[in-house]
């Protein structure tokens, strides 16, 4: 596939990553990320400690605050190599969420306290935002605190928790004004999951694994200096965060490692040719090099200080239909052989993890807000539809 970012200094930093990766990325973890198998805490850990060390493992983060400085191109550029190279994408709950919210919103006591754990990966922080009731319609949450002497009590619950089986962390939305417009009366506060009154339950997915969980709360004491900002302007932080987040969903360096995957397993099957195939992996090949383009020129204006806001939905729209639709090719060409009973019996090797994989992406175009309700923004905020 044609880079798009490929002047000499480009080729200079490809290289500087290609020789880091080469030297730290553990084989069993290069292994389980290239044939896209389930991964595991330590794979994750080690992974980031590396990266922590290097200076590495917070690209979007401001220098100052412990990020490497690195420019819209060199942040693209690391992603794409990353993704080639098989190593293991970071859960950005801490990185790419929290974090900057901190850096943006937070008190300096917060950062000094919360940044060097995020960043050295001694906190692993998870998302309290959807509950059973409000999940698109995230500003109906009913998770309720009530003031109390010296900070507030947190009763409700949260669900699809993404990897709240390793956090220690949770940065909640919960309701602090029953009276005002639901927007308006939120707040996001930050919660230690060892507390009294902090469970959880694993919920079991449709693609074998229990990566997600259900997260009670029962009058859980959240001190005042643990609230992000103000209260009740939790929603102004939730649209921020969200941002963030979607320019990550993008997946561009994921979307390019899995396009040239399918493309080996279809060389593996002896399918490349046929004309269904060949086009549909043509097809999206373009999708992901104009959504990288688009990428590029949105980074490059936040960078020249424009304020970038629901554009952000088109990488999450686009890019996680991209990523499907390559699960999807990747189960066509695998066929038979994507069937889990014959992974266990020893299938042919590029297909071990196509079901897996399938399934565990229909998330894709769910979480960071529903592609529905993120076309429903782009019509409303972008094109000025009513």
């Amino acid at each position: 596939m044609t880079d798009l970012l490929n002047s000499p200094e480009d080729q200079v930093f490809r290289q500087e990553i290609r020789d880091y990766v080469a030297a730290e990325l553990h084989p069993e973890t290069r292994a389980k990320v290239s044939r896209g198998a389930p991964l595991t805490r330590e794979d994750f850990s080690r992974w980031h400690k590396s990266l922590h060390a290097r200076g590495w493992v917070a690209p979007g983060w401001p220098k100052e605050h412990g990020g490497p400085g690195w420019t819209a191109r060199e942040r693209i550029i690391a992603d794409e190599e990353m993704f080639r190279l098989h190593t293991p994408p970071l859960p950005g709950f801490g990185l790419k969420m929290i974090g900057p919210i901190l850096i943006q919103f937070g008190s300096p006591e917060q950062q000094q306290r919360f940044l060097p754990r995020i960043l050295s990966g001694e906190d692993w922080w998870c998302q309290g935002f959807s509950e059973p009731g409000a999940g698109s319609d995230l500003a109906s949450l009913k998770t309720k605190a009530v003031r109390t002497e010296g900070g507030w009590l947190v009763s409700g619950s949260k669900t699809w928790t993404t990897y709240a089986q390793y956090a220690n962390w949770i940065f909640c939305l919960v309701r602090t004004d029953m009276e005002v417009k639901k927007q308006e009366g939120i707040s996001m506060m930050l919660i230690d999951m060892s507390l009294p009154g902090v469970s959880r339950r694993p919920i079991s997915l449709m693609d074998g694994t229990e990566e997600v969980n259900e997260i009670f709360l029962d009058q859980v004491f959240v001190p005042d200096d643990l609230v992000v900002g103000e209260i009740n302007q939790g929603w102004t932080y939730a649209k921020a965060l969200l941002e963030h987040e979607r320019f990550g969903i993008g997946g561009i360096g994921r979307s390019k490692q899995l396009l040239q995957r399918v493309r080996e397993a279809a060389e593996f099957a002896g399918r490349a040719d046929e004309p269904e195939i060949a086009n549909a992996l043509d097809t999206l090949e373009i999708d992901i090099m104009a959504i990288e383009a688009t990428t590029l020129r949105l980074l490059a204006a936040v960078e020249a200080g424009v304020k970038i806001g629901a554009e952000t939905s088109l990488l999450k729209v686009r890019g996680t239909e991209i990523q499907q639709a390559l699960t999807e090719v990747m189960l066509d060409i695998a066929g038979p052989d994507a069937l889990p009973a014959r992974n266990s019996a020893g299938a042919r090797e590029p297909f071990e993890n196509a079901t897996y994989q399938f399934l565990n992406w229909r998330k894709l175009s769910i979480y960071g807000g529903s592609n529905e309700i993120q076309r429903s923004i782009l019509a409303t905020q972008v094109l000025g539809l009513k």
